[in-house]
């Protein structure tokens, strides 16, 4: 006899979400009542109404935003931010109506500033247990979901080894269809070949499949309308992963233009921008009493202007001016030049680095503001301006991105202007300076822009700090 509940979480997953999505809008409804007792103030019918309110239109942004999607495989950070999406909607909204019909005096301040900021991270914290208890399920081989990989390249194993490194997902891949292969009984990444790619509308039928994980190279496009086709009625989702590894890119996005879609190459992250303007912001506040000593300690020093401004190379390849607390003497490009032509070993030096570890133009105050990379706090300007991130790709000058990057059968130039360079980056914080061989240096960029994230990047200010105290690798 069946059980009169079924613990089968695939066919209550629905269930669940629904009753995860009431109880964020009751969160946030109780949340708000025990501030409201918390700071001793007098329920109202303004509160009451409140109550009301903030439910039905957490409900509707919460169902709106989709917030209740599947998560599996996405960073939380993501889900964090569509969260902060729905929710500042609501206050948006709050806030109009209390405009509109003139009652904030009935509410507190103290209350609603308290309740706005920290309900985010509330709900947040419910999601990440609701999370926490459905991997602790799957590491029980519960609530799996089974997939299918069209295409056993390059393309097809990346997709495999990808779900591998996200276990708590709980997506296990059944095999692969493919039709360069021949031996159905040949095992690809301990995973079996289950026949050619015709074959899968038949396999679908037969068995229970979640996903179909379509991974061929574009140039196979009627095998991929064919499985559109035939296949999306078959009980299976299906996506395509797009062979963006053929443009060494896979940081795109797609977009539409009227009713036509495009891949943009060139993505604006908006959590990037936001992150950059509101971290260079506070830094430039916080640090405008130590940059006016940084000021006078340039002009004491010696002659000549404050700023140093350098031509850089930012996204599409487009020149730039990055800003730098002056830390040379007046003229020394034109005492670079006598430099290199006097000294070959100084010469060979700069080639090489495209800096010099003693270089004598350098004034003393610009030692110290090397040394603690204080030259570069001129740069959140750039920042501010859009021209830089706060963290990075190394800025580089146009004769470095074209015999570096694009020269010598190269394929990272592109890569490269995709993106805006930083101040910082994963160059500055492991090596820095010492590292001689410039294709590592090259490397290093390549993985930046192929793996940047919010936390990566946190991460980098970090050892940043660190790198400025101990002054390794700088001069």
């Amino acid at each position: 006899m069946a059980p009169a509940l079924s613990w089968n979480l695939r066919q209550r997953s629905s269930v669940i979400y629904k009753l995860l999505h009431i109880f964020d809008c009751s969160l946030v409804c109780g949340y708000l009542w025990l501030l409201v007792f918390f700071y001793k103030v007098p329920w109202s019918r303004y509160y009451t109404w409140l109550e009301l309110v903030v439910f039905v239109l957490s409900f509707i942004s919460f169902q709106y935003l989709q917030l209740y999607r599947s998560w599996r495989g996405w960073k939380l950070y993501l889900e964090f931010f569509v969260i902060l999406k729905a929710w500042a909607s609501v206050i948006g909204f709050l806030l109009f109506y209390f405009f509109i019909f003139k009652v904030s005096e009935g509410y507190s301040r103290a209350v609603f500033l308290l309740w706005s900021l920290t309900t985010p991270f509330l709900i947040f914290s419910s999601h990440l247990l609701v999370r926490q208890l459905l991997r602790s399920y799957r590491t029980q081989g519960k609530n799996i979901r089974h997939a299918v990989i069209v295409g056993a390249g390059d393309l097809g194993l990346k997709m495999a080894l990808q779900l591998e490194t996200i276990p708590w997902a709980g997506i296990e891949i059944t095999g692969f269809f493919d039709d360069k292969i021949q031996d159905n009984g040949l095992k690809i990444n301990d995973k079996p070949l289950l026949g050619r790619i015709d074959d899968i509308q038949e396999y679908l039928i037969h068995n229970d499949i979640d996903y179909v994980y379509i991974a061929l190279p574009m140039r196979a496009e009627r095998k991929i309308f064919w499985i559109l086709r035939e296949c999306r009625d078959l009980g299976a989702q299906i996506f395509l992963v797009p062979d963006l590894y053929i443009f060494g890119l896979h940081h795109a996005e797609i977009q539409s233009v009227g009713d036509m879609l495009v891949l943009n190459f060139n993505p604006i992250s908006d959590w990037k921008r936001f992150f950059d303007i509101i971290f260079s912001f506070c830094i430039l506040l916080l640090s405008s009493p130590l940059m006016l000593l940084i000021i006078l300690f340039i002009k004491l020093d010696s002659k000549g202007p404050i700023f140093y401004r350098h031509r850089r190379i930012t996204a599409t390849g487009r020149e730039f001016g990055c800003l730098k607390f002056r830390t040379m003497i007046v003229n020394a490009d034109k005492r670079l030049s006598e430099l290199l032509e006097n000294d070959p070993i100084l010469a060979e030096e700069w080639n090489r680095k495209f800096k010099l570890k003693k270089d004598p133009r350098i004034t003393r105050a610009g030692h110290f503001l090397r040394r603690t990379s204080l030259d570069e706090f001129p740069q959140f300007f750039n920042v501010l301006k859009g021209e830089m991130s706060v963290v990075g790709a190394r800025p580089i000058v146009g004769r470095e991105l074209k015999e570096y990057y694009k020269g010598n059968g190269e394929q990272s130039a592109g890569r490269y202007v995709s993106m805006k360079p930083g101040i910082t980056g994963p160059w500055q914080v492991t090596d820095r300076s010492d590292v001689e061989n410039y294709k590592e240096r090259v490397e290093l960029d390549d993985w930046y822009v192929l793996n940047y994230s919010l936390l990566c990047d946190l991460k980098i200010i970090l050892k940043t700090v660190r790198c400025m105290f101990t002054g390794k690798g700088a001069y």
